[in-house]
């Protein structure tokens, strides 16, 4: 675990398009705003979380993230835009594929992030730096794994949805400790509908983090790194299944606010500061403050 409090940068990442992860990075950069100078830094070529917050023009500019990570043509403040929701934004780019592609034959190419971004920006202009990263292995998560050395992992329910898990922490977290001390500092649960007094997707999902033997960190167990807002233990599911409990709403739930907000350019606490889910964020935002879980 990191040190309480100090600047850190993170990594929310998974290996598995379209479980929320831009949304989940863009609302805990917005919550831990509420605790320091925040960057959110856009580092996937789809550009969901730079266009969501209405930055199109950000993302088809002439100067990019290649001229910042590629020849030195640019620094991170020729790109850096603020926002109305008081973190800045460092934007995607519509070339990001191509920079990807050159920092596979650049020197140092997996340490461009941390030698050009995070080094010259974290605790010196920004207290947390949040990175949305792309879908796929490649250069770009790699420089992200090195900049931070930290990783939040949205996982949404589904029958793919341990793989998607797996497949991040064999593909991408583990090849890169060969190298490198990567924290998982929590695996959150997210796009939740269902009931889990039956036996529903969100249940079979809950059940598996909260009661899985795999090993997250340095033999760690998998349900040690799931935030308080989604733990749920074995004796409580055979409460519920008894009828002695009510049950409970774990995890990020999905609620309709969440979508319209994206649609509307604005993080969840901006369009509906009256939202049950802003709590979830708050606590992922306090998970990155102190470096992990602490229970």
């Amino acid at each position: 675990m990191g040190t309480t409090n100090a600047p850190r940068a993170v990594s929310v990442v998974i290996l598995k398009g379209g479980v929320g992860k831009s949304t989940t990075s863009m609302n805990l950069a917005r919550q831990l705003a509420e605790r320091g100078r925040t960057l959110f830094a856009d580092l996937d070529p789809n550009g969901h979380a730079t266009n969501g917050l209405g930055y199109q023009d950000a993302y088809q500019s002439d100067i990019n993230l290649g001229d910042v990570l590629l020849d030195g043509d640019a620094t991170p403040g020729d790109l850096i835009r603020e926002t109305k929701y008081e973190f800045d934004l460092l934007p995607s780019s519509d070339t990001l594929e191509d920079v990807e592609k050159d920092l596979a034959g650049a020197m140092q190419g997996s340490a461009r992030v941390k030698s050009n971004i995070v080094d010259p920006l974290l605790g010196d202009r920004y207290d947390y730096i949040v990175f949305d990263c792309p879908a796929y292995p490649g250069m770009l998560n790699n420089n992200a794994l090195v900049a931070t050395g930290n990783v939040i992992i949205p996982i949404e329910p589904g029958s793919s949805a341990i793989g998607g898990y797996k497949r991040t922490m064999e593909r991408l977290i583990e090849p890169a400790r060969e190298y490198i001390d990567v924290d998982v500092l929590a695996v959150v649960p997210n796009k939740l509908s269902d009931r889990i007094d039956h036996r529903t997707e969100d249940r079979e999902l809950l059940e598996n983090l909260n009661t899985a033997t795999y090993e997250v960190n340095d033999g760690q167990p998998l349900q040690e790194v799931v935030p308080e807002f989604a733990r749920i233990t074995g004796e409580e599911f055979d409460r519920i299944d008894d009828g002695e409990m009510q049950a409970p709403k774990p995890g990020i739930r999905h609620r309709s606010a969440l979508s319209r907000s994206l649609q509307h350019n604005q993080p969840l606490q901006d369009y509906a500061p009256e939202s049950d889910q802003i709590d979830c964020y708050r606590e992922l935002a306090e998970i990155v403050s102190n470096g992990g879980i602490s229970r």
